[in-house]
């Protein structure tokens, strides 16, 4: 039976090299909750949620930092999805986007690659108080 899987070998190849000049050559930006980046979250198994492109880039959300190494971040995509475990937002004007909340995830700084905005306060803690929600 023929593999129906979009990733090959040659992604996690190509992934696992980019991995090791991010752990050896990268600076960690500065970055505060509350922001958008764009993170190399790689390529990943099952249903987790992988990075796009050359650069295995995915936007998060950044829900809490812990110090200025390591934050949870939220995975989001671009696709509308409603349910318990996803939450609109907006981060770039007439833009909208969808978070993951299931697949909330510990990432260290050196993953993050440039910044894409930030949402509105509110609706921050908004998002706050729906993942205390899942994970109560």
């Amino acid at each position: 039976m023929k593999n129906k899987s979009r990733k090959s070998g040659e992604d996690f190849n190509h992934w696992n090299q980019q991995k090791q000049k991010t752990h050896f050559d990268k600076q960690r930006p500065f970055f505060h909750e509350q922001e958008v980046w764009f993170c190399a979250l790689g390529v990943n198994i099952g249903f987790e949620q992988d990075g796009r492109g050359n650069g295995f880039l995915r936007p998060v959300l950044i829900l809490k930092k812990f110090n200025n190494e390591i934050f949870w971040a939220l995975p989001m995509t671009k696709n509308l999805k409603q349910g318990t475990y996803y939450a609109a937002i907006s981060f770039r004007k007439n833009t909208q986007s969808t978070l993951i909340l299931s697949q909330i995830r510990l990432v260290d700084a050196k993953r993050l690659v440039y910044k894409a905005g930030a949402v509105k306060q509110q609706d921050f803690e908004s998002i706050k108080e729906r993942v205390r929600q899942i994970l109560a």
